[in-house]
């Protein structure tokens, strides 16, 4: 093992190994500025929602009628005596 860590002391370094620290280090740049410009995005995303959200509930819409609650089918035949009488 001593021999073979001789041989690889005295070979020279490949010179894609040389330029390997600046490849990753662009690399690592690179996904910075892209997380932060998602980021960005993001945020741009969450208040346009949020403003289009808010003017459309702003946005004056006719007062909804009240109806009066009525059954689905006729009171009579469902209920026993006494309770449907309404009057």
């Amino acid at each position: 093992m001593d021999d073979d860590l001789r041989i690889l002391k005295r070979s020279a370094l490949p010179a894609a190994l040389e330029t390997l620290d600046d490849r990753v280090l662009a690399l690592l740049a690179r996904r910075l500025r892209e997380n932060s410009a998602a980021r960005r995005m993001m945020a741009l995303a969450v208040f346009l929602s949020l403003g289009s959200g808010i003017v459309a509930g702003s946005a004056i819409a006719p007062p909804a009628a009240v109806s009066p609650i009525t059954p689905l089918v006729p009171a009579g035949p469902l209920l026993p005596s006494g309770f449907g009488d309404s009057s």
